[in-house]
């Protein structure tokens, strides 16, 4: 079960990231299936794969400051590329 303080941190996290990537989109925030003290966050990605590259490696570094500030596993996962509009 996620505690409220993951939940925060999770949130937090997927803001952060929103910011400097904006057509990112929420899925959900869930329990690892493979750990249950680990959160998984399930984001939409970015469609151009340089983007993308450069939100792993953010989130990544994200990820890594709330492990050894907190002892929290928060990590993203992917549910598909965000959606882009052509006119």
């Amino acid at each position: 079960m996620i505690n409220f303080k993951q939940m925060e941190l999770s949130k937090d996290l997927f803001q952060k990231l929103k910011r400097m990537f904006s057509e990112i989109e929420l899925v959900e925030i869930s329990e690892s299936p493979e750990n249950p003290s680990a959160v998984w966050i399930h984001i939409r990605l970015p469609s151009d794969e340089e983007r993308e590259i450069q939100l792993r490696e953010i989130a990544s570094e994200l990820s890594t400051e709330i492990l050894l500030n907190y002892g929290y596993s928060i990590l993203i996962s992917a549910s598909g590329h965000a959606e882009t509009t052509s006119f």
